[in-house]
């Protein structure tokens, strides 16, 4: 019964090899259970470290569970080792403030086979004391059974492969993984300076006189399937459907707009690294946008090292506003409105590039707008009974409820950064302005889950639009509704800064007559990127 509690609770986390081979390294401490002991006192120390022993394999199991059943990804994948080396105590509480209901089934079922374990190895360990008693000696099929299994056991724990699995030692090493990631992002000088030597061996070089101002959004966990802007059956984007009315051609709004990525540091690598992270060497936007001679600002509402030393380091000002750690902060992102309007009527320079990080939707939804300022809380409107008729449990459209109140606070601070660069700037100064999400965010779209979603297409459809004041955008429903990848966004935003360079690919402009749609791959099946 021990052994086949710890068996369930392995297989939970692994598939069928990995199960046999965790089987195997666990079954010493329950081969164990074979052995007779008389002496009470040393019987009831076996069950204690039989017990711990099975607990520690079925938490690994649990976790492993839990990480693939929510994210389709192992403890040691880049997504989760990011993720960790990127959180902290208040994060974590945070984020299992959100997802408790997982945490409480994961729990009992653990509290369940702890329980399991327990009793049954007390148990066993008094029949096997009372048969060493009465002298009863176990059958021959079973010693042998028992010593074949051992010598497994053994030839498994010789071999590196199969060792590394066991918990101890895997979570051991992936600590040690996770320091070595924070290690390397907290010393990114020597990287930096890197990349500004490179970029200006490159020479890039503006190619229209006069002053310019160019301001690139980026929010965090927004679903362009949630906005007004893109159809959506609630009211969330009613500042943006007006700033469309206004400025016709000026603004384009890309339908089919796609992130790589379903969670932010990739994102943002790919976004400023032109789509080509792997490559060797590749350029920085940032540092190239400075060698060509904008003045960079960074204002974000987020408080993130990896983030901060990553990209953030390379502008000329950095203003970081958000001071509580924690992406669950409260600090709501018109707070950055201010900082923007100081960067706007800098007159140091005539030619600014300035980015904006937004924490746009990201969990807890509840603290992305202000208190009370829900116009869906409780409403049953044709969104509200679709996701009743798919399906949708009342914690996930509560969720939903959330999300949409969030977008539409999330409405009112893109919009009044569109109307400030719009506004800014001397007479026939050339503006523009971008806005994109990092990636999408799954509130009931296909599951039955809110949160991160690597597993499902709402995690990667993200919103994108642009609008500059001189130079109509691509206006025809045809080239609005070609597919837009967000990990080629540095091609289209050296387009809008005016940036010659010599690694220039027309083809990955969105906005240029020389776009080239091509797929990407990412790990879930989509039917079309047209739609």
């Amino acid at each position: 019964m021990v052994g086949a509690t710890l068996l369930a609770l392995i297989a939970l986390g692994h598939d069928g090899r990995r199960t046999a081979q965790l089987a195997v390294l666990a079954s010493p401490m329950v081969l164990w259970l074979a052995w007779p002991l008389r002496s009470a006192r040393i019987q009831r120390l076996r069950t204690a470290l039989v017990w711990l022993w099975a607990m520690g394999f079925a938490l690994d199991g649990a976790v492993r569970a839990y990480l693939l059943d929510t994210y389709q990804a192992a403890p040691d994948s880049a997504m989760v080792l990011g993720a960790a080396a990127n959180t902290n105590a208040r994060e974590s509480s945070e984020y299992l403030w959100m997802h408790w209901r997982s945490a409480v089934i994961w729990c009992a079922a653990l509290v369940v086979a702890g329980v399991l374990v327990g009793m049954f190895a007390r148990r066993g360990a008094v029949a096997a004391a009372d048969a060493s008693r009465v002298r009863a000696r176990p059958p021959v099929w079973a010693t042998t059974l028992i010593a074949l299994l051992l010598l497994v056991a053994c030839a498994a724990y010789a071999s590196k492969p199969w060792r590394r699995l066991h918990p101890a030692i895997f979570w051991t090493q992936w600590v040690g993984s996770l320091h070595t990631l924070q290690a390397a992002w907290a010393d990114q000088q020597k990287q930096r300076d890197r990349l500004t030597a490179q970029a200006r061996a490159i020479a890039p070089v503006i190619t229209q006189a006069g002053p310019s101002t160019v301001v690139l959004v980026i929010t965090d966990s927004i679903n362009r399937d949630n906005m007004g802007l893109y159809g959506y059956g609630r009211p969330t984007t009613p500042r943006l459907q007006a700033h469309k009315a206004q400025t016709g051609e000026q603004m384009a709004v890309l339908k089919n707009a796609w992130s790589v990525d379903a969670s932010t540091l990739p994102a943002l690598r790919n976004m400023f690294h032109f789509g080509l992270p792997d490559a060797e060497n590749p350029p920085h936007v940032l540092a190239l946008a400075r060698a060509a001679g904008y003045k960079v600002w960074w204002i974000s509402n987020h408080d993130d090292l990896a983030i901060e030393q990553q990209h953030a380091r390379l502008a000329d000002v950095v203003d970081m506003v958000n001071r509580t750690p924690g992406r669950a902060s409260a600090s709501l992102d018109g707070e950055i409105l201010d900082c923007v309007q100081e960067a706007l009527a800098d007159t140091s320079t005539d030619r600014k590039l300035i980015v904006v990080h937004l924490m746009g939707a990201h969990p807890h939804y509840s603290l992305r707008f202000p208190a009370n300022a829900n116009p869906f809380d409780d409403d049953v409107d044709a969104v509200e009974n679709g996701l009743v008729k798919d399906g949708r449990s009342a914690w996930v459209r509560r969720f939903r409820q959330e999300y949409d109140a969030a977008l539409l606070y999330h409405d009112f601070v893109v919009s009044e950064l569109l109307q400030q660069t719009r506004s800014a700037g001397k007479p026939g100064e050339y503006r523009a302005w971008m806005y994109l999400s990092d990636h999408g965010q799954e509130v009931g779209h296909v599951s039955d889950r809110a949160g991160h979603s690597p597993s499902t297409a709402s995690g990667y459809r993200i919103p994108a639009v642009v609008w500059r004041n001189q130079q109509p955008l691509p206006g025809t429903a045809a080239q609005q509704q070609q597919p837009f990848r967000a990990d080629w966004t540095g091609w289209t935003l050296m387009d809008l800064l005016r940036i010659e360079w010599s690694g220039q690919k027309p083809e990955r402009d969105v906005l240029g007559g020389a776009y080239r749609w091509q797929a990407p791959e990412i790990p879930v099946a989509v039917e079309s990127f047209s739609r």
